[in-house]
């Protein structure tokens, strides 16, 4: 019998408002909603092959294989694929991406959305848009948003059948820009996954759930009436409280370094004086900043003059994961 080979590929996405914590830590059932858009221009590109005469699994990413935490999260997202494809084979899988790992720029949302399409193709499946989101949650929880194009909400809902993510606007809808200033580009010490269930232990948490769906409402209007001051306004307060979480949480999780403060502080000054632009940041030391497309280069060159900024990633609002020869 010969193999079954497919190759996807998937951008990674920028939560404005943010999901930090599980209702369900296995199936990643998130504790509230959320709202990202894709990152064009970045990327992750893995091809997946089954065999019959492959006798284990193995991963390879940007040329290095892998073995350990990271080949047993794989294998355990495979035999989730071979159960729904009654192929139950061994695969040989082969990852690259053009953007830091595990440095805060959602390097596994990406990873897992271009696997789930590889993996469901490979394995002979073919699955909907909404089913394709429900098994990318499995594997990384903002995976889920990585599949569908431009804007995009995670609906949280209560199980497997009804947490996925859909798209809210397309990726021509509003010329935002995500301009990320690298400011540590190595591995994080803790990753989101052993973050989120930190999440409750933090007496912030509670408070910052129940408030979810005020800020989803308001950020997902802003999006959809293109107010990028409102975006701002709610976009930086979330930002804060998934930090708050995180730093107030058993064991403390305190990502930022001092460039990242400064360049938090930087963007409002500069948007006090009138360019629009704001500031998130996911589980990481890095800062997304958001602007209008034709503030590229004006934020680029500011960014440039602060202090620690080892380099500068500009992508604009990216389209799905989509299937590649």
């Amino acid at each position: 019998m010969p193999p079954f080979v497919a190759t996807a590929v998937a951008h990674p996405n920028i939560a404005l408002i943010k999901y930090w914590g599980n209702r369900d830590h296995e199936l990643r059932i998130p504790e509230n909603g959320s709202i990202s858009f894709n990152l064009d221009g970045l990327y992750t590109k893995t091809s997946v092959r089954f065999d019959p005469s492959i006798e284990k699994d193995t991963l390879c990413i940007n040329d290095q294989i892998m073995d350990g935490p990271d080949l047993r999260r794989v294998s355990q997202f495979l035999r989730y694929i071979n159960g729904i494809s009654g192929k139950h084979y061994f695969a040989d899988v082969k990852s690259e991406n053009n953007f830091p790992i595990s440095a805060g720029i959602a390097s596994s949302a990406a990873a897992f959305a271009a696997l789930s399409l590889a993996a469901t193709k490979a394995a002979g499946l073919d699955m909907s848009e909404i089913e394709l989101s429900r098994i990318a949650r499995r594997g990384s929880g903002s995976a889920c948003r990585s599949i569908p194009e431009g804007f995009v909400e995670w609906k949280p809902g209560r199980d497997d059948e009804d947490s996925y993510a859909i798209s809210i606007a397309p990726t021509n809808h509003w010329d935002l820009v995500d301009v990320i200033a690298v400011v540590k580009g190595k591995h994080k010490s803790i990753g989101s996954t052993a973050g989120h269930t930190f999440a409750r232990t933090s007496p912030i948490q509670k408070a910052r759930v129940a408030d979810a769906p005020r800020r989803l409402a308001l950020g997902r209007d802003a999006i959809l009436q293109k107010d990028f001051s409102a975006l701002a306004e709610i976009v930086e307060i979330d930002s804060n409280l998934m930090h708050a979480v995180m730093m107030t949480s058993n064991p403390t999780l305190l990502y930022w370094e001092p460039a990242t403060i400064s360049i938090m502080k930087a963007v409002a000054i500069w948007r006090q004086s009138g360019i629009p632009a704001c500031y998130t940041l996911d589980a990481g030391p890095n800062v997304h900043v958001i602007v209008l497309s034709s503030y590229i280069t004006e934020i680029k060159n500011r960014i440039l003059e602060l202090p620690g900024i080892e380099n500068i990633l500009v992508a604009p609002v990216g389209g799905a994961a989509k299937f590649i020869d």
